[in-house]
């Protein structure tokens, strides 16, 4: 994807401190919040609140809750330490300790390969719930459509515009479905405040899901490439941060509380697909029609989440050319269906490599941010970073190592 702000329309933000921002760059910065928040928002993302919710009920509430107020620790620290340096995670990672960026690269690449297999994958499915088309024509058509928005002329303002509206269209569309399914709201607020049952393996999948691999740096990544960079610009930056996981976490909620309205209700689901299942049950033909709306839309997006954030991580910012950044990133979209082409979705062993490399990249690219605020102070162009956001980074980031651990037993299973 190319980055030039003249050829894209993505001016450069060049107001002075405390001034407005062009209306380009505020559009853009709205396409950040939503790019971190549709690469979130993953066929995966569906998948798992289906489920816990089925498991835990009204319950689940308040997992969602944790899950939300780590996020945003997390989010928070991130964008302000990439945004107020000027610098992408890996750039950090290399100034910290040589080839350190490197490593976090390859971790996210490989992990974003075979996790954008799953993207594509679920753009198929998508296909065939609105439609009735095969999944794998459905996704290599959804593959070339976002090839193609990376390869028009104005790309930058084309994904900034797709990723918002999906992303509206999933929330709205998933509202209606929460509405028809009448969920027991009352039931679920008791429990964000004295939950029947607290389960951490929800609360920390939940974090994984969220912010694992690519999707923390989707948005902050996409922020320098909008010009919205340096000191004068942390309430811009701080707002983006924590816009993205609110947008988030309201899809979050709302699939939630359309799959609990059900569940609730009595119906038993599908356990092949318990998320169509759960929408067909709330909302008849049209439900079924509207899940595959949603989750076309939440694979794409992934899609084009996943194939922006991982060039940004194999590629300079200044010593890249447009056509090059863009060539690597049509190439990595098309290696990825074609491997869902041949191979269908990524089998289990690659999916279970995969998470222990984006479990992996966590806690590292957390903490390479993390200790740039802390000891390396002369990266951030003279900002003084606030102790309590600091601090609060820090115990986040224990959770990360949770993460870690938890993603590299099944490695570990594997051989045993």
């Amino acid at each position: 994807m190319s980055h030039t702000p003249e050829q894209h329309g993505t001016d450069t933000a060049t107001a002075p401190p405390g001034g407005r921002l062009a209306a380009s760059t505020r559009s853009t910065l709205l396409g950040a919040m939503f790019l971190m928040a549709t690469s979130a928002i993953g066929p995966g993302f569906i998948t798992q609140t289906t489920a816990f919710t089925v498991q835990l009920g009204a319950a689940f509430a308040f997992a969602i809750l944790i899950s939300i107020l780590i996020d945003i620790a997390l989010q928070l620290n991130v964008w302000r330490v990439i945004g107020v340096s000027g610098r992408r995670a890996q750039e950090l990672g290399n100034l910290v300790a040589p080839g350190l960026g490197w490593v976090m690269a390859g971790f996210l690449l490989i992990g974003g390969l075979v996790f954008n297999i799953g993207n594509v994958s679920g753009a198929g499915l998508g296909t065939d719930a609105m439609f009735g088309l095969d999944p794998k024509i459905g996704g290599a058509i959804s593959a070339l459509i976002a090839i193609g928005i990376f390869l028009s002329k104005r790309a930058g303002v084309a994904v900034d515009r797709i990723v918002v509206v999906l992303g509206l269209v999933m929330i709205a569309l998933t509202a209606y479905v929460a509405v028809t399914s009448g969920p027991p709201v009352g039931q679920a607020l008791r429990n964000v405040v004295l939950p029947e049952e607290v389960d951490f393996l929800a609360i920390t999948t939940l974090v994984g899901g969220t912010i694992g691999g690519y999707i923390v740096y989707a948005g902050a990544h996409r922020l320098l490439d909008s010009g919205v960079a340096g000191p004068e610009h942390v309430r811009d930056i701080t707002r983006g941060s924590v816009t993205g996981i609110l947008i988030t976490a309201v899809m979050r909620i709302l699939l939630f509380l359309a799959i609990l309205g059900v569940v609730t209700g009595g119906a038993a689901l599908d356990p092949d697909n318990q998320a169509a299942s759960a929408f067909g049950q709330a909302a008849g033909e049209v439900g079924l029609r509207v899940f595959g709306v949603v989750l076309w839309a939440a694979a794409i997006t992934s899609v084009i989440g996943a194939s922006y954030t991982t060039v940004s991580f194999v590629t300079s910012r200044t010593r890249t050319s447009d056509r090059t950044r863009t060539l690597l990133v049509v190439g990595f979209i098309a290696v990825t269906t074609l491997a869902f082409l041949l191979i269908g979705t990524a089998p289990a062993t690659l999916l279970v490599f995969a998470g222990a490399f984006n479990g992996l990249l966590l806690p590292i690219g957390i903490a390479v941010l993390l200790w740039v605020a802390t000891r390396r102070t002369d990266l951030l162009r003279g900002y003084r970073y606030p102790r309590w956001l600091l601090g609060i980074g820090w115990v986040a980031w224990l959770v990360t190592l949770y993460l870690a651990v938890n993603s590299v037993r099944p490695v570990i299973d594997l051989f045993s």
